[in-house]
């Protein structure tokens, strides 16, 4: 597993790490950290949004734009002038910003989907949330930089070595091909300014740096800028302009069963996007609070046995399903704090308090089998339109 840093607008290595799979991708961020600083703004997906994690990211005195999960429901304190409002994560005060973010692609079809963002800048004067909301796309350059190490870089193969110890050296080497390469685009960029970074050929420096390869002397120049044969070549071929793109999300594994991502009707390749429309929500009171049974007292006196039965609640016409003690109830009143949001089953038990909790998703299943809730995702639940 390779975790790397990357800085968008070069796409250049600050840092990376890598190791077995079982630590997990939290765990190789972790020992990244020591790379922030003040200067930084660190743009992470809802992966690492747990409070431990953001809080050491704070902590090394970098601020942070953390898109959150759906789920997640951090208390309000008080509303602000862009529509944002100042929160709590675990210990710490960010601002979360909440918004529906919709692509507009060129055949009119209306694509997107509802965004939680969290961040340590906390005035929106300074740092308006739109902006912001427009700032976290750049996160998707780390993939960028990811493309043109694996299919460019090493053209889809795998790792020859079969050893540790080798395997980390080669690795290690093709990380510092890869670098080397973006100095010498980033070099030939910033010898002309104004020139967008987006526009350097990462492919195209490839091919030239192979040409070169026998003529090393005369690979860096004697320009101030230290543009050479590689920055020349990249300078006299740059890219037009990025336009921007949607696709669906795919997993790559080819042994998966989750290849295209499917709570979004996004097209199946690349299409361009016309207009993005932002849709700020304020959330100025936190979700309507769940109402559980009270307690049965132990001290009251016990009447005569009463016989007892099961609630039924109606589904569609000739259909009922069991809601035994208002479990159902419970759960829909769950899912209304928070309309057109999707729930995990397991925030939801652990809500309403019930311990149970793969017994609470079975339940949610057939519930949904009977339309009176809706599955977006596995064991992720909407109310039913």
């Amino acid at each position: 597993m390779l975790m790397t840093l990357v800085e968008t607008g070069t796409r250049g290595l600050l840092g990376a790490v890598f190791g077995p799979t079982h630590s997990g991708e939290r765990a190789y961020a972790m020992r990244l950290l020591t790379l922030l600083g003040r200067e930084h703004l660190l743009l992470v997906d809802r992966g690492f949004d747990s409070n431990d994690f953001l809080a050491k990211v704070a902590a090394t005195g970098a601020q942070f734009l953390a898109r959150c999960t759906s789920t997640r429901r951090p208390p309000l304190l008080h509303p602000l002038a862009d529509g944002s409002s100042l929160a709590r994560l675990g210990a710490m005060t960010v601002r979360l910003i909440e918004a529906d973010i919709t692509c507009i692609l060129a055949d009119g079809t209306r694509v997107g989907g509802r965004y939680r963002l969290a961040t340590t800048l906390l005035d929106p004067a300074t740092d308006p949330a739109d902006q912001l909301i427009r700032l976290y796309q750049e996160r998707w350059e780390i993939e960028t930089a990811y493309f043109g190490l694996r299919p460019t870089l090493l053209a889809g193969r795998v790792l020859r070595s079969g050893d540790r110890f080798a395997i980390e050296q080669e690795l290690w080497a093709t990380l510092t091909l890869y670098q080397v390469l973006r100095a010498a685009m980033i070099d030939a960029v910033e010898s002309r300014p104004g020139t967008d970074p987006d526009r350097a050929g990462f492919t195209l420096a490839l091919q030239t740096a192979r040409t070169e390869v026998v003529r090393a002397a005369e690979a860096v120049g004697e320009q101030p800028h230290l543009v050479g044969t590689i920055g020349c070549t990249v300078l006299a071929n740059l890219l037009p302009v990025r336009r921007p793109r949607i696709s669906v999300c795919k997993v790559k594994s080819p042994i998966s069963c989750y290849h295209p991502f499917s709570g979004q009707a996004r097209p199946t390749t690349s299409t361009p996007i016309s207009a993005i429309e932002i849709t700020i929500h304020d959330r100025t009171s936190a979700p309507t609070p769940v109402e559980l049974p009270p307690a049965a007292e132990p001290d009251k006196p016990q009447g005569p046995p009463q016989e007892t039965t099961s609630a039924l609640t109606p589904v569609r016409e000739g259909q009922a399903v069991e809601d035994p003690g208002g479990r159902m109830t419970l759960m829909l009143a769950v899912l209304a704090s928070s309309p057109g949001e999707p729930q995990h089953a397991r925030d939801i038990a652990r809500t309403l308090g019930i311990t149970n909790i793969n017994s609470f998703r079975v339940q949610m299943s057939q519930w949904a089998h009977h339309g009176l809730i809706h599955k977006t995702g596995p064991a992720t639940y909407t109310l039913a339109c």
